[in-house]
This record gives C-alpha cells, structure tokens and sequence, in this order.
C-alpha cells in the first residue's frame, strides 16, 4: 500500500512523537510508577475528550459523499463509543468512578482547545482534513503502546495499567488504524502541494496538542 501521504505527516511530526516516549507520565505507565491520582485525572479528562473526538468522526459522514467513506467515519464513532471507551469504563469500575460522574467532569483548559480546534476542522473543511485532524490521536496512542511493549516486556501484565497497554498496543487497534490510513490515502489523491501541506499543518497541531495533553495529566492541570 502506497501510504505517501501518512509518511509524510509522520515526518512532519517525528520530533514531537518522540517528545512521547520521554514524557513521564509516559514512563510512569510503562514502568508501573505513574501515581493513580494522576492517572485517575487523565482518564477522566481522556473520558470527556473522547466525545468530542466521536463528534470529529461524526462530521465526517455528514461532509462525505461517498457510502464507503461514510460507513468509515460512522464505524470509527461506534468503536470509540462502545469500544476504546470501554478501557475507560473498566478502569473506572476500578477506580470507583461512575459514568454519572464522570460525565459531570469538567475538560480543562487544553483539552477544551484540543477539541475545539479539531471541531472546527470538521465544521469547516472536507473529509481528508477530518481524517488528518483525528489520526494523530490514533495512530500515536498505537506508536506508544508498541514502543511500551518493545521496551518494557513485562508491562502489558502490569496489575493496573497493563489493561491499557494491551488495549492500544492490541491487533485490533491497529487493524482499525490501517483502516483509517487507507482511507487517508484515498481522500487525499489528487491533492495539490498546497492543500497536502494544510492536511500536515492539521496533523501538527493536533499532535501538538497531544503533547500538551500529556503534559496536563502529569501536572493535574485545568
């Protein structure tokens, strides 16, 4: 599969996605040492993120015109409503946490911005740049898991946070990961140089703004 435009969005982002597997809240899961108070605000700010982000995903069958393409988007909103969101509702049950409270929770500062910003993407522009806007979200949460899996043998069985190394670092996961690169290619053919260096553009930011929300986990920050 030619994937010439994902390769180039990844190269535009090498640098950030590496700031990834320094941070340490990265580390503090891979090890096992991340504090659960914090890890107890991630998820739950990850919990309310996730429904902007399924919002992402939902503006993409509305500007698609395209069956395919459509089924696409609405697939990847029913996986993070009733799949990816699961992680969070196991570890939730574990943590004591209910959806009712959870749902009372308010996005911080960053996250508001991260979404927003994505949110206007889909309000104002076509399917190729919504796809650009959510696949960094994706694509690194599997970069992550994998690299923690590579490096730290034994941390998909950790006690607590290795159900969520299995999760992003699972067959599954990627499989619908693939999806969505394909589907990067195929909405972004025929784009001229200018409209590939907005979809890069789109794709900076918003793994930009996942490395700031990293950076508000660790520092429990609203």
């Amino acid at each position: 599969m030619n994937n010439k435009t994902t390769e180039r969005l990844l190269a535009a982002t090498q640098d950030i996605w590496e700031g990834y597997l320094n941070h340490p809240f990265v580390h503090g899961i891979a090890d096992g040492s991340l504090d659960i108070q914090k890890f107890r605000f991630y998820l739950l700010q990850d919990y309310v993120y996730l429904f902007d982000y399924a919002k992402v995903f939902a503006q993409g069958v509305v500007k698609s015109r395209d069956p395919e393409i459509m089924r696409v988007f609405a697939t990847s909103v029913a996986n993070i409503l009733g799949g990816e969101m699961n992680i969070h509702r196991s570890y939730m049950s574990r943590l004591g946490i209910t959806e009712e409270d959870a749902e009372r929770v308010k996005p911080s500062l960053n996250n508001e911005s991260y979404t927003s910003y994505m949110r206007a993407v889909a309000a104002e522009e076509g399917p190729a740049e919504i796809m650009a806007a959510v696949l960094s979200c994706a694509l690194s949460y599997e970069y992550i898991a994998k690299w923690i899996v590579a490096n730290y043998p034994n941390a998909d069985q950790h006690e607590f946070y290795g159900e969520w190394v299995q999760g992003y670092a699972s067959e599954d996961y990627a499989a619908e990961n693939r999806k969505l690169v394909a589907y990067m290619e195929r909405l972004s053919e025929g784009y001229t140089e200018s409209q590939l260096t907005r979809l890069i553009d789109i794709f900076v930011a918003c793994s930009r703004y996942e490395s700031m929300f990293w950076d508000m986990a660790w520092n429990e920050a609203m």
